[in-house]
């Protein structure tokens, strides 16, 4: 028999609509499979059996009554813990945080629960978001349920492995450089980075001039299904969008024929890959070939990418660091605190020359897609590392092992998302991601799509 918890979340709606299971069978599974697991995989900071049981009764009411919210009414979904979950903390994955909850939820959660979704509880991250490797000082080591000696990445560790692991379809991630599409690729699932601004957040968080909310699912339709949830106006986030079209992004179809994609080995750097990432590039772009898409390769001709995103990411940290009392500071991942302390204070003229080099990365990517409908590039360098992998140099880590073929994306604010490609020669999964111009967020799930299908 399918256990419940590991269906998609188009099939669970189906199934509903068919009357074929309900909502609370398909939490009690999900609650079931995380009671299950969690011992070994520790992906969860927070659990609401009450909450979730109590939401999906009344999500069964409404299928009963022909009446479902939206097109997830009933899915289960869980919220990474930098993102507020109204009844609950948001602790950051921190000592040093407030354990009071907070009053209302996050606009990424408001626009789940407006469609019906399930909230089984809170995701681990790393202490927040700051870094690659799945642990974090209050919760400590989330575990890859690929093979659990090794991290499902970071900083959306527990959205990583609670999907993978079958903690139910929808898993709400965040991304400043990479975090969600680096425990996509290390986990096999499916990360979308939407353009800035089109899934609204607060409070913002350190990162807030990069930093994005997003879907983490197994299915590529399903992550469309979830953006098109999120992606509602909230008056709370200054960069908000407006909401978009009725229906948006729309059935994602794998039709790339006469689409121009670029194959990108550079992103303003040399940045690392091995041969399987590689490998895992170009069974993807001959298979988008196949499909009826132009394929070639192309340099985007970016500014280093990598000395400007050090820079952002580093004093963005160093100054949250500094906001706190330094009794405090003892109490935070050693990592952090280095990174802090090594981050020298920035000139007026140092930051200007950050933020004019973020804005050519942007116009350098513009122009680039000028030519090309999306791009296609490695998602992480390697296949996941072992959980207990010491943080001696994250400044290096940063771009050599963690992050190198994302952050570009992020300071351009442009739609990208991580493909699984399926294990490497080692059993560990590979990924590919897929780039479009900024808020062509349906065409990069177009093309991913047409990836997946590949692999069915």
């Amino acid at each position: 028999m399918t256990d419940l918890a590991t269906l998609s979340a188009a099939a669970l709606v189906q199934g509903y609509a068919r009357g074929a299971f309900s909502p609370r069978e398909v939490v009690r599974a999900c609650l079931d499979r995380i009671a299950r697991l969690e011992p070994t995989l520790n992906a969860m900071a927070v659990i609401d059996a009450e909450g979730a049981e109590g939401a999906a009764a009344e999500s069964e009411h409404r299928w009963f009554a022909g009446r479902p919210l939206g097109a997830l009414d009933g899915v289960p979904a869980t919220v990474k813990d930098l993102i507020d979950l109204a009844g609950f903390p948001t602790r950051r994955g921190s000592r040093v945080t407030d354990p009071a909850p907070a009053a209302h939820d996050a606009p990424s959660v408001v626009g789940l629960k407006a469609a019906g979704a399930v909230i089984l509880g809170k995701t681990t991250t790393t202490e927040f978001g700051w870094k690659s490797p799945g642990d974090c000082p209050l919760h400590g080591v989330t575990r890859n349920p690929w093979n659990t000696a090794m991290t499902p990445g970071g900083s959306s560790s527990g959205a990583g492995a609670a999907c993978a692991g079958g903690y139910g379809p929808l898993h709400i991630g965040t991304d400043a450089g990479g975090s969600i599409r680096i425990p996509a690729a290390w986990c096999g699932i499916v990360g979308v980075k939407p353009s800035f601004g089109r899934v609204p957040q607060w409070p913002l968080g350190a990162f807030a001039s990069v930093a994005v909310a997003g879907p983490m699912t197994r299915r590529v339709a399903d992550a469309a299904l979830m953006l098109g949830a999120m992606s509602r106006f909230d008056w709370r986030d200054p960069y908000a969008l407006p909401d978009p079209e009725p229906g948006w992004p729309g059935p994602v179809l794998p039709d790339v024929v006469g689409l121009r994609i670029a194959i990108v080995r550079r992103l303003g750097f040399a940045a690392p890959a091995d041969d399987a990432a590689w490998a895992a590039v170009d069974r993807a772009a001959t298979a988008l070939d196949e499909r009826g898409a132009i394929v070639e390769e192309a340099d985007p001709n970016l500014p280093d990418t990598r000395a400007v995103f050090v820079q952002v990411w580093s004093h963005a940290l160093a100054r949250l660091v500094g906001s706190m009392p330094e009794e405090k500071r003892a109490l935070l991942d050693p990592g952090l605190v280095g990174l802090a302390e090594r981050a020298a204070p920035m000139t007026a003229g140092e930051y200007l020359a950050v933020q004019a080099a973020t804005i050519e990365t942007a116009h350098g990517m513009a122009a680039f897609h000028r030519q090309f409908d999306a791009l296609l590039c490695p998602a992480v360098p390697a296949a996941a590392g072992p959980v207990e992998t010491p943080v001696v140099t994250p400044e290096e880590d940063l771009w050599r092992h963690w992050a190198p073929w994302t952050f570009a994306f992020n300071l351009s604010r442009q739609p990208a998302v991580t493909v699984p490609t399926g294990p490497g020669p080692d059993g560990l999964p590979r990924a590919v991601q897929v780039a479009a111009p900024l808020y062509g967020d349906a065409l990069a799930l177009r093309v991913a799509a047409a990836i997946e299908a590949t692999r069915e």
